[in-house]
């Protein structure tokens, strides 16, 4: 039996209304891991209505995210979390396993971290990064001589651990929205991929 579409449509908007309701008081008021919730009901929307709806839900959700706090958080919804939202529905849907679907979702969201960099940059004029990684120089250059490391610490090493630290907070906040994912969805009974094993165990 196909969907009717007036119910499409009306879920699509409730959950669209939900997203930008959570990033608005989750902005102002900050709660431990509500930034999980970012992407779930955008994947809510792939999985029962597919990639059109989903679209629409995103875009609505930019929409209602711009006339309430401006076009710059709206982009900051936008990317990385909207458009993650969108890949977990499609490898979700797929049943691409947490090996694949975790690692590519991570990379979108340090890429997503990377354009907000830039964005911010772009809105302060200037380079938020450079600023960020000379103000971690001269820490580090303070505490080493504290722990008797007397070795200056290298801009390019600095650079390359803050690259891994995006990337490792990325993949933990992942990791995290998969485990919440297949533990919401096990009781609204919408299947997506099970954990690996070992995960599973310590989730039960």
């Amino acid at each position: 039996m196909p969907p009717k579409p007036a119910l499409v449509i009306v879920e699509t908007a409730f959950l669209a209304s939900a997203t930008a309701i959570i990033f608005l008081i989750n902005f102002y008021f900050p709660l431990p891991f509500v930034r999980l919730l970012y992407p779930l009901p955008t994947v809510i929307v792939y999985l029962r209505w597919g990639a059109r709806s989903a679209w629409v839900a995103v875009i609505v959700t930019s929409l209602l995210l711009t006339i309430l706090m401006g076009p710059t958080r709206s982009l900051q919804y936008l990317v990385p979390h909207g458009l993650q939202g969108i890949l977990l529905g499609y490898l979700w849907r797929r049943g691409v396993s947490w090996f694949l679907s975790v690692p590519i979702c991570t990379m979108l969201g340090a890429l997503g971290t990377a354009f907000q960099l830039v964005l911010i940059s772009v809105l302060l004029a200037e380079n938020v990064w450079l600023y960020s990684i000379i103000q971690a120089s001269g820490f580090l250059n303070w505490l080493l001589p504290q722990l008797g490391i007397l070795d200056q610490p290298d801009l390019m090493a600095i650079q390359a651990l803050a690259i891994a630290g995006i990337i490792g907070s990325n993949f933990l906040y992942l990791l995290l929205v998969h485990i919440g994912a297949w533990l919401l969805f096990d009781r609204l009974q919408m299947a997506i991929p099970a954990p690996p094993q070992w995960l599973e165990t310590l989730l039960q």
